[in-house]
């Protein structure tokens, strides 16, 4: 294999086996094939040296490090990196004076690659912007986050945003196997045999990211035994060896909310299994029980309303329960009601109605609530005519009175429009019937 690193020194002793098995080369790199394929625009970029500004959005270990140095290597460039946990306004400063003094003494374009950009507030990344439209650094930004919502606008509209897509099992494997039989960079003297079943096992406890399953593999591969010069590696030699992994998920980033999502939109389609393991993913990736149960309460009363009055009651049991037993105990409460939730007959009636009522609530003038709908508690408030003309329902032959409740201009708007699922269906019966009633006393 060529190498883009002549003068790459060799790995220090102790160096992780992820940071000694890093693509050299673009055709290394794995899984990034829709960016960095034959004809890609990306690839044809690099190829041409062509480099312009960018954001690498992309789960943990898919590569995004890796790339920009190779945008540097490929292009001739210099390049430079560090990270936005631990560097503020002052570092930024000083690699932008070191790029200008690189450029103008050898033309040298700087690479400037900013590890975690989301982590750095507006007014720093306002620093990059004319050191960017200078050409001064070339701006490569990795993230984890979604940018639309991390990365300002002015910094977005001078950068392209390229997507790394999660790895999967199958490329984590292939990575596992080259990193075990290169005896340059990886484990190829240590003679590990491995299965396939045992390498799969490591990759999806690695969760789509190469930096952990690689490290992973060398923790693991440290501990088996040697028998006749070689190590054997098969899922029962895990057994042990590999503690229980740990979900990707960040409970303040954009994967809680696409989890949650994930979930209501499965509940909302009837597919109890589907809720059942995005249910299963939140909890187990350590998301607060309450805020599910606060989640599955709104589901019942925002996708099956009056279909099904119980589910608002199983909700909200779930969530006393949640509350009383704590957790694991309570997981099983949770999913009993996300299974029910699931199965309950479909109706957004109220949450429509409600909308539209509200609509008119806030557009609409705030007009006097109609004297007939108003107590007396006082002398003066009855001879002013409040409660004039109000009729006790109770007192009526049919319990409905003939009179309007809403105000003149809205007199007999309709906002409510039952479905014919479960008990909405009964419901609206009863109130058709209550307006047929009110509207024959009326013209009698």
């Amino acid at each position: 294999m060529s190498s883009l690193f002549p003068d790459d020194p060799a790995p220090v002793a102790g160096t992780p086996l992820s940071e000694r098995m890093r693509p050299r080369r673009l055709d290394d790199i794995v899984g990034q094939d829709a960016l960095l394929g034959p004809g890609r625009p990306l690839r044809e970029a690099l190829d041409r040296g062509q480099l312009h500004s960018l954001i690498l959005w992309g789960p943990p270990g898919t590569g995004k490090t890796t790339l920009a140095r190779l945008m540097a290597t490929v292009a001739g460039v210099d390049f430079v990196a560090f990270s936005a946990v631990t560097s503020g306004i002052r570092e930024i400063k000083d690699v932008i004076a070191a790029a200008e003094q690189r450029r103008r003494m050898t033309g040298r374009r700087t690479v400037l690659f900013i590890d975690e950009i989301h982590r750095f507030n507006k007014a720093q990344q306002d620093a990059f912007l004319p050191h960017v439209e200078a050409g001064t650094i070339v701006l490569v930004g990795a993230t984890t986050e979604n940018p639309s919502f991390e990365v300002n606008s002015a910094l977005l509209s001078r950068a392209r945003v390229y997507v790394l897509e999660p790895l999967t099992t199958d490329h984590l494997v292939t990575i596992l196997r080259r990193a075990l039989v290169d005896e340059e960079h990886g484990l190829g003297s240590m003679n590990v045999d491995a299965d396939d079943d045992a390498l799969a096992a490591l990759a999806v406890h690695a969760s789509g990211d190469a930096r952990v399953a690689l490290n992973l593999l060398e923790q693991v591969a440290g501990l088996l035994p040697v028998v006749d010069g070689h190590r054997r590696l098969d899922r029962r030699a895990l057994e042990g060896l590999i503690e229980r992994r740990a979900l990707r998920y960040d409970k303040a980033g954009e994967e809680h909310y696409n989890l949650i999502s994930a979930l209501h939109k499965s509940i909302r389609n009837s597919d109890a299994d589907a809720a059942l393991y995005w249910l299963a993913r939140m909890i187990e990736s350590g998301e607060d029980p309450l805020y599910l149960a606060r989640r599955l309460v709104r589901m019942a009363s925002e996708d099956i309303g009056l279909a099904d009055p119980r589910a608002l009651e199983i909700a909200l049991a779930a969530k006393d329960a949640v509350h009383f037993l704590g957790m694991p105990e309570g997981n099983t409460a949770l999913a009993q009601c996300a299974v029910y939730l699931a199965a309950a007959p479909k109706s957004n009636a109220v949450y429509t109605a409600y909308g539209a009522a509200a609509r008119d609530a806030m557009r609409d003038e705030a007009l006097p609530v109609p004297l007939h709908l108003r107590n007396a508690p006082t002398k003066l408030m009855k001879e002013l005519g409040y409660g004039r003309g109000y009729r006790y329902a109770h007192d009526e032959a049919e319990g409905v009175a003939a009179m309007s409740c809403l105000p003149e201009h809205l007199d007999g708007r309709r906002y409510y429009e039952p479905t014919g699922r479960g008990i909405e269906a009964r419901i609206g019966e009863a109130l058709a019937r209550a307006r047929a009633i009110r509207e024959r006393q009326q013209k009698s």
